[in-house]
């Protein structure tokens, strides 16, 4: 009895091992090992359209010469004294130094041998006269007269949203549409014209507008400034927000950091408002004197003009830049492994896919400033008072500059470790370093 007693027990036991090892199993989660990003939303977009915007976005300046030039004489800064204009003049060294870039597909063979020799002089500005004949520098259009002497100058999309890759040398190489000039200095190429007439809209002296702009640094524009006036942040610091890019739009609502509006609205505000295009304008949020009172000033909320030189080329530069995808990380420029893991914690533990959802990574929803834990300074600079989520592809290249509206985390680690804080995530060190990865791999 004692033996059959003995075997029964035993036989108890090794039944509720095994069926405790098979509940086990079966709430088991594999592991992927291999790391699956979800395409890019496909869009049926219009060839024709694209490539119409495309040139658009390159080379159409929207009749701003009349601001560049006849404002702020632009043309002849960049002349020098020594060619018919004022100052030192624009050298191709001055120009790369402040984050202009050469298009190295519009120079000629003989032109780019003699660049490769030293036989062309980079510190003369009649030679970046000579690159802006040739439609060289990216985002900025040189107009000549018949005999050959530069007659005005304007800005493209290009300038702020296109980069090269570098592939001649620093500054000159093949052009990388949608991409945000991260070397761009826009401040400095603003302090470098007559900008009287800008000093005198904001209500201050001209040094106190060029110590603004020398201090927005590389990479950065405030929109708002010639809306509101705010030329500083309440911690006295200036303010000055990262150019974003113009690629991996599809699926996307917002097309600004705090949701303004889609891409058509915001590509004539700039064209119109920032740029100092030819077009028409209306947006009545703008006409509130105690948020946007240089907005009010200007009459920036109703731009009323004869030749409409910007409706009739939205269309296609929308359709060019929802043809523009987010760039594709090197695939040896993150940890896989660690990256599977990081996509893990992100759809689950982290949670970051409740307002990173779908192929666009965003869930095109405001969110308040306190939702995602900054201050609401920028914010509030905007009709809606709130931010948008960003989304998330082409990460990598972002890491010049930082991340958020005005770069405040200087690196995707400092991302997390916000959120982790926040929303009290409880992420181990292993944990966080495992959601860098994933970004990265975006």
């Amino acid at each position: 009895m004692k033996l059959k007693k003995t075997i029964f027990v035993f036989t108890l036991i090794g039944v509720g091992i095994l069926c405790s090892q098979c509940k086990s199993d079966d709430n088991l989660i594999p592991i992927p090992t291999e790391l699956v990003i979800p395409p890019p939303i496909e869009l049926n977009l219009n060839p024709r359209l694209v490539e119409e915007g495309k040139a658009t976005f390159r080379f159409d300046t929207f009749g701003d010469e009349d601001f560049w030039s006849g404002v702020l004489e632009l043309d002849k800064a960049v002349l020098g004294e020594a060619n018919g204009g004022f100052g030192p003049g624009l050298s191709p060294n001055l120009a790369l130094n402040v984050g202009l870039k050469v298009d190295a597909e519009a120079l000629p063979q003989n032109i780019v041998d003699a660049i490769a020799a030293g036989e062309i002089d980079l510190d003369d500005p009649a030679t970046t006269i000579a690159l802006l004949g040739l439609d060289a520098v990216v985002g900025v259009k040189g107009n000549f007269d018949e005999t050959g002497n530069l007659a005005s100058m304007g800005i493209t999309c290009a300038l702020c949203h296109s980069t090269v890759d570098n592939s001649f040398t620093t500054g000159i190489g093949k052009r990388l549409d949608g991409w945000p000039n991260r070397d761009l200095n826009v401040g400095a190429i603003i302090a470098f014209t007559k900008n009287q007439p800008l000093a005198d809209l904001l209500g201050v002296d001209i040094t106190t507008l060029n110590n603004v702009l020398n201090g927005w640094g590389k990479g950065r524009f405030p929109a708002g400034l010639l809306l509101d006036g705010k030329a500083t942040q309440p911690d006295g610091t200036i303010a000055a927000n990262l150019i974003p890019p113009a690629y991996g739009l599809q699926g996307i609502e917002h097309a600004t950091y705090t949701g303004w509006g889609d891409i058509t609205y915001w590509n004539r505000f700039v064209a119109v408002l920032e740029m100092g295009g030819r077009g028409n304008f209306s947006d009545p949020r703008l006409n509130n004197e105690m948020q946007f009172p240089i907005a009010v000033a200007r009459g920036a909320f109703d731009v009323m003009v004869e030749n409409d030189l910007v409706d009739s080329k939205l269309e296609g530069l929308r359709e060019y830049q929802l043809s523009l995808l987010a760039p594709v990380p090197d695939e040896n420029s993150f940890d896989e492994m660690s990256a599977i893991r990081g996509k893990i914690l992100f759809d689950g533990k982290a949670n970051c896919v409740s307002c990173h959802t779908g192929a666009a990574f965003a869930d095109n929803i405001l969110h308040t400033p306190e939702e995602i834990g900054i201050d609401d300074f920028e914010a509030n600079r905007s009709p809606t008072g709130k931010y948008r989520t960003p989304p998330l592809r082409g990460l990598f290249v972002k890491e010049n500059g930082g991340f958020f509206h005005d770069g405040r985390f200087a690196t995707l680690n400092d991302v997390v470790m916000h959120y982790d804080a926040h929303f009290e995530l409880d992420l181990t060190t292993q944990e966080q370093n495992d959601l860098v990865e994933y970004l990265k791999a975006l």
